[in-house]
Order: C-alpha cells, then structure tokens, then sequence
C-alpha cells in the first residue's frame, strides 16, 4: 500500500451524498482498497433520510482519513446546484491544505483498487491535462456497458482535478450543467478534460436515474441553455436524440429544457470568453466554421 505521502502525487476526495444508502458501502470499500489513497475524504451527507449516515459511520470507523459532515435536509433532491452546494461543504471542511489533485466523487460508484493510481499515471503524463476520470459503466441486464464513450467529457460522478486547474477555473458552479462548464472553462484557458476508455468505473445508479429519464433529458436541456450551447447546435442536438429511445420523446424533452429557459431569458454562467469559445467549437462541429473543433459531443 503506498501512502500519498511518498508521491507528489497528493489529492483529496469529496463526495456528496444523499439518500445513498443503497450504495455507499461499495464505494467505501473501493476507496480503502486503494493503492494509492487520498489523503483525506470528505463525505458530505446532504439531508439524507435513510441510513446513509449510520453506514458511512460503520464502514469507516478506524479509517481517520476519512471524514463525514452532516448537512441539513431541505427536503428535496436538487439536481446540479444541489450537489455543488453540498461539494462546497465538504471543500471548506477539508483540513489537508497540501494537495495537488482534489476529486469530486459521487457515492453510487465502485472501481479497481489501483483506479486512482492510474489516473495520477495519466496527469504525470500529460502535463495539461486539467480534469480527468475513468469511463463510467451501468449494468444492462447482466453485463457493464459504457454510459457514454466520448472521451472530452468526464462524467460528473468521477472528477478528478489537477489543483492549479481547479483554482484557474475558480472552483465549481452550483447549477445544472456544473460538469460542462468546467470543462469548457478550462479548455478556455489552455487545459485539457479527458476520460480514458480503459479505466472503468462502475455507476450503479445511471445518470439522472434518481429523477427519471424525461425529466433528466429536460434538465440536460436547460444545463446546455445555460452554459451557453448555440441555438443551431441545440437544435442539431435534440434531433440526434430523437433517434435514441425513448423515441422522439427524448429529443423534445431535450429541447424543450433548453427553449423553456430561453423563452424565460433565464441566466446563464457569468464566463463570456466560454461561451464564445463553446459556441465556436460547436460551429466548427456543425461545419459551419473553419478548422477542427477541440471537441465537444451531440
């Protein structure tokens, strides 16, 4: 077992939870499998009201490392803002002030013991890379199936930053679709975000699972309306989902998220030079401007 301590490779973990109670144990267990371990983990439980708290209790009672807070219920599940608020928390609580990676990690997920050592290999590797994660897997019947390949997106459930990149983007917004301005923001100012399709992870709720499929489609909708996504890209977008089960319903469900903000005139996030830069690249998807976009997925 190495010890942060003998790497420079030091990082911190905070994972939001709430109502987890169904799957936290796991993602304990893989943590304390760890070759290489954080040097401190921040459990934050958001209002849960089910047994989370007295399992995250059980599970890491000799394990100082690792911490839990508790924060009040405010009787719902908040999507997004939710969860940041909550991250927020837990970034405040942390006692370690000597890290260089800090991770934002959700407590429905389990992974290999060396999944953190081979993403620092990675970031030792690739000296812009910002924001980095494994490719999540949600269970199909039987098997693991990959929720989603695109490798310029890092799933929200398994963020890991590089320090300098996290303080260079200012920390995280508390709104829906706080896992693509990041990394639109950091793209902005000269980093990269990639997940690697040969580190799994293991998503055992799917994304937007806890709130259904339709309402996740609307919610995506209106995460892309405020962080700015193009009109024509939008429009492109929500018909390419309209191929996807459930048929048509996705797709308008989708647009209907981002038009319903847009009528509203809702606000969107305070970063103009990563809107221009987000709009241009989706352009450049849509061939309607020169040169290869950095990447960005329908």
């Amino acid at each position: 077992m190495q010890s942060p301590s003998d790497t420079k490779n030091i990082y911190v973990v905070i994972t939001p939870v709430r109502n987890e109670a169904a799957f936290i144990g796991r993602t304990i267990d893989s943590m304390i499998a760890q070759t290489v371990r954080p040097a401190q983990w921040v459990i934050v439980n958001d209002g849960s009201t089910d047994d989370t708290a007295d399992i995250v209790r059980a599970h890491i009672a000799g394990h100082p490392w690792i911490r839990l807070i508790q924060r009040p219920d405010r009787g719902f599940r908040q999507r997004g803002g939710g969860v940041i608020k909550a991250f927020n928390a837990g970034y405040a609580a942390l006692t370690i002030t000597d890290y260089h990676f800090i991770v934002k990690l959700d407590g429905d997920v389990s992974f290999a013991p060396d999944y953190f050592e081979r993403l620092l290999a990675r970031f030792t590797a690739q000296p812009r890379l910002g924001i980095a994660g494994g490719t999540c897997y949600v269970q199909d019947g039987k098997t693991w199936k990959p929720e989603g390949t695109d490798p310029t997106h890092v799933r929200g459930a398994t963020k890991m930053y590089r320090r300098a990149c996290f303080e260079d983007i200012g920390g995280l917004v508390a709104h829906l679709g706080w896992d693509g301005v990041d990394e639109w923001q950091a793209r902005t100012r000269g980093w990269q975000a990639q997940s690697f399709l040969d580190i799994p992870i293991y998503h055992h709720r799917t994304t937007g699972g806890a709130g259904g499929f339709l309402q996740g489609r609307i919610e995506q909708g209106r995460a892309a309306y405020y962080m700015g996504y193009h009109p024509l890209f939008m429009l492109a977008r929500g018909v390419r989902r309209m191929a996807d089960r459930p048929f048509v319903l996705g797709g308008l469900s989708l647009l209907w998220g981002y038009a319903s903000d847009w009528l509203r005139q809702r606000k969107q996030v305070n970063d103009p030079a990563m809107i221009h830069f987000l709009r241009q690249n989706q352009l450049k998807r849509l061939g309607l401007a020169p040169r290869r976009p950095i990447g960005d997925h329908l």
